[in-house]
């Protein structure tokens, strides 16, 4: 018989590798003996939403109007600018390949926008559109892991979880961070789980994803018979044979472990509500596509994140695969924005209407855009040709949370080939997004393996012209 059991406040202070003392500084902070993390200085946004376009949206067939190309079209790239290559993924680059795609200005702004995009255009006055990113990978996964992770390499903190490291949970009964996933028909493409993991941070801080298909979360209800003082008093029960473990091994895993089992007792009585639409108006689920087939997945995520900001959940993470056409980029792009386009613009309305968008950053990206030059695969046919990756200028959008509306930042050739005017990196976008949240991209830093790491790596400035 053990009759020197530490108890959890004493285990939790004395873990390994610092996190029980973050540990304990939340269960002092529910017991209102200490605070939550606090940010570096007065935040701007309090949540992020991340609609994250996985596989490379073309730019310049959304975004990022090129009339010059359009004479040009089928004609070689001019030598001045590129060379004609192979493309690294199989397919000839030699000609211009100009979009078939009508752009209009829209709003009081003027941000033009691709036919593609009716509904995102619609709220073009709540936008900045960046025009000007860039990267050094051409790869998905490496570029990817870049946007997400601040590194090329696998085994690193997602932004969602450097964030909920940073600043934790607005609410102790839903977790920090959450995943949603939806897709084109061909499944999730990429780096998939590394990007809302929390490489060598303890596994509280990586993303809790949802099941796009059935009970969005499993075994969410106790099963016939199992009461909830039942239930608590298995928990109880794990929980020290979870810490006598954790006194022999002093695995910080275990803790983890214990926080997750709270975490998943707590969501039983909150998710339920948040999971039920029951008291949206028929007008809020048409205006997200909640009632046609196309627009029913990516719409219903895009509810669901206003729905988890509302209860405090901290970065809500939507990923949408995939955009990578190589091959007949006319039908597909038009199938991909036929089902994302009227949820992201429904979402922008909705917070904004709630009063939700001041203190909320919404973000719209890929992890880069798609050549000038057409892209042929062996076997393709005329009119099924596709772009190749594109990692020195692409386009991505920003929306409330401090960020200034109705603006277009940066410009790339005419071509849409490189930046020529204010040049933002991914490091950079990064940095803003801490910056927004109240963080100093600088100081927010976990020790691994002998030295200090951060989101942004060695680099990343704050984007200022952006900020309202």
């Amino acid at each position: 018989m053990i009759s020197n059991l530490l108890s959890r406040r004493d285990l939790l202070a004395n873990s390994s590798y610092g996190f029980g003392a973050m540990a304990l500084s939340q269960m002092l902070a529910r017991d209102g003996i200490a605070g939550e993390p606090q940010p570096h200085f007065a935040p701007r946004a309090k949540n992020v939403i991340f609609l994250f376009m996985m596989g490379g949206p073309s730019h310049l067939d959304l975004f990022d109007p090129k009339p010059k190309m359009t004479p040009l079209h089928g004609q070689p790239m001019p030598a001045s600018l590129v060379q004609a290559k192979k493309s690294a993924t199989g397919g000839v680059l030699e000609t211009v390949m100009a979009s078939p795609r009508k752009f209009q200005r829209y709003g009081k702004s003027g941000i033009e926008f691709s036919e593609l995009l009716p509904h995102t255009a619609a709220v073009a006055d709540d936008l900045c559109v960046i025009r000007s990113m860039h990267c050094e990978q051409s790869n998905h996964d490496p570029a990817q892991l870049l946007m997400h992770c601040g590194t090329p390499l696998f085994g690193n903190p997602s932004m969602g979880s450097w964030v909920n490291y940073g600043l934790g949970s607005a609410d102790q009964n839903m977790p920090g961070y959450m995943v949603l996933i939806s897709d084109d028909g061909h499944g999730l493409e990429g780096a998939g789980s590394s990007l809302w993991g929390s490489g060598f941070m303890p596994s509280t801080y990586r993303g809790v994803s949802f099941r796009n298909a059935g009970d969005p979360i499993l075994h969410l209800n106790r099963p016939l018979g199992i009461s909830a003082a039942t239930q608590r008093a298995r928990l109880d029960a794990l929980r020290d044979l979870n810490q006598i473990r954790q006194q022999v091994t002093g695995d910080p895993e275990i803790a983890s472990r214990i926080a997750s089992y709270e975490m998943a007792f707590r969501m039983q009585s909150a998710a339920p509500e948040m999971l039920d639409f029951g008291k949206e108006t028929a007008e809020t689920r048409a205006m997200y596509g909640l009632d046609a087939d196309k627009t029913r997945a990516f719409g219903t995520n895009c509810l669901l994140a206003r729905r988890m900001v509302e209860r405090g959940v901290r970065f809500v993470h939507l990923l949408h695969s995939t955009w990578d056409h190589h091959s007949d980029l006319n039908g597909r792009i038009e199938n991909n924005c036929a089902m994302t386009d009227q949820g992201a613009g429904a979402l922008i309305k909705d917070l904004k209407q709630r009063g939700l968008l001041d203190d909320t950053l919404v973000i719209w990206a890929g992890e880069f855009g798609r050549t000038p030059m057409g892209e042929v695969r062996r076997g393709s046919t005329a009119g099924k040709e596709g772009r190749d990756h594109h990692p020195t200028a692409f386009t991505i959008w920003m929306a409330g949370g401090g960020i200034k509306a109705g603006h277009i930042h940066g410009a790339t050739d005419d071509f849409g080939y490189n930046c020529v005017e204010a040049p933002v990196h991914v490091h950079d976008f990064q940095a803003t997004i801490l910056h927004l949240l109240g963080i100093d991209h600088e100081r927010l830093t976990y020790r691994h393996s002998g030295r200090d790491y951060r989101l942004t790596d060695v680099a990343g400035k704050v984007v200022k012209e952006i900020l309202a």
